[in-house]
């Protein structure tokens, strides 16, 4: 089934699947069990709140702060309730980092586990049996499809997500912003990048 790219980063269901949904939250809302409000307010605190923009304010103090970054990677669950970033349903949340010598992409091959407190609402794909099953044998080509080239002589990690144990990729900083403080820094990178299908954005602010 076809997949919609939207503007802002995000993949849209399949329409069959819109539809199911539309038809579902008509339903509840025609017998008041759900106040429509309610499912803005939903979208808007995964996309905006809790969402991706507070998985990248993470990212861009560990690129400025070795210290915070040496707490993340030694107990991220941790680290993050000391945040505020909870609601991991008792998961515990490990960060891995990209390096010269490996680059890292996270999968959940079983179902679709994911840090929604870190990364927001998950991506159509993410969910798709298709990349669950290629990016585990075949990563460097499923990684090209996203246009993401990484060399050969680096290593490729794939990390396995479950109920118990959900991943986030820490991107490498990129060159040419050693001038630029947190706030900018977190304009660079994505949710995807945290799952580790994309880089980080280049210090221009182009995307990729």
């Amino acid at each position: 089934m076809e997949e919609i790219q939207r503007s802002d980063g995000y993949t849209d269901p399949p329409p069959y699947a819109a539809l199911r949904i539309k038809a579902i939250q008509s339903l509840l809302v025609d017998k008041g069990i759900v106040d429509p409000a309610s499912f803005d307010e939903i979208v808007d605190i995964y996309e905006n709140r809790i969402g991706p923009k507070d998985g990248a304010a993470v990212i861009a103090r560990a690129w400025v702060e070795p210290e915070f970054k040496a707490k993340l990677l030694d107990d991220g669950t941790a680290t993050l309730a000391e945040l505020g970033m909870t609601g991991f349903e008792g998961a515990h949340v490990i960060f891995v980092e990209n390096t010269d010598e490996v680059h890292n992409v996270v999968v959940c091959t079983l179902c679709s586990c994911y840090p929604w407190a870190v990364l927001g609402l998950p991506p159509a794909w993410y969910k798709a049996p298709q990349y669950r099953a290629r990016v585990v044998y075949e990563p460097r080509a499923v990684l090209q499809e996203f246009g993401t080239t990484v060399s050969g002589d680096v290593e490729i990690r794939v990390w396995d997500s479950t109920a118990e144990v959900r991943y986030v990729v820490i991107p490498q900083r990129p060159a040419g912003t050693d001038d630029m403080n947190v706030e900018q820094l977190a304009e660079l990178v994505s949710r995807d990048a945290m799952i580790g299908t994309k880089l980080a954005a280049t210090a221009e602010g182009a995307t990729v």
